[in-house]
């Protein structure tokens, strides 16, 4: 009886925390395997889980529904949560990064130009809470490059007056 009483416990923590967290499909892949009897369809899925707040990841998740696949995807996202640099409504400067075949760049805006983006990097910076920004995707069209491309790049942010002051150091 007391055990129960703990799994319900740790359960409604669960439900808390996953209720702080925005989650966003991006993309669902059906793949087919051809098997004596027909077809046998499984399906993979990218989703981006954030705060909105500075805190964002991406999961990815395969299975033979489309909603484990989805369900395998939230849980991994919220496992690779990771926070970036935000400078108020924007990022603290232009940056550019490279993964796989993607290659994304995303520059500063000022304050209401929004996010000027395409969908995979909005889904991004919007999960991050980023406002104000501008950013192209200049090669490759593979969502799960372009997500990790977007990732890179976002952590290659640094804090200008950190930066300035191990300079002056």
């Amino acid at each position: 009886m007391a055990e129960e009483r703990r799994n319900t416990k740790s359960n409604k923590k669960d439900d808390s925390k996953s209720k702080d967290f925005e989650e966003k499909v991006l993309f669902i892949n059906r793949c087919a395997k051809v098997v004596k009897g027909g077809r046998r369809f499984s399906f993979s899925a990218l989703v981006i889980v954030g705060d909105g707040k500075g805190a964002v990841g991406m999961g990815f998740g395969k299975a033979n529904e489309v909603a484990d696949a989805v369900a395998k995807a939230v849980g991994d996202g919220k496992k690779s949560l990771v926070t970036f640099e935000i400078d108020g409504d924007t990022i603290p400067h232009d940056v550019m990064a490279t993964a796989d075949g993607a290659t994304v760049i995303i520059k500063s805006a000022e304050k209401g130009t929004g996010i000027v983006a395409g969908s995979q990097i909005r889904a991004v910076l919007e999960m991050c809470g980023i406002k104000d920004v501008v950013a192209k995707s200049l090669a490759g069209n593979n969502p799960c490059n372009q997500v990790r491309a977007t990732f890179k790049a976002l952590s290659s942010l640094q804090n200008r007056k950190k930066t300035l002051e191990a300079r002056m150091a």
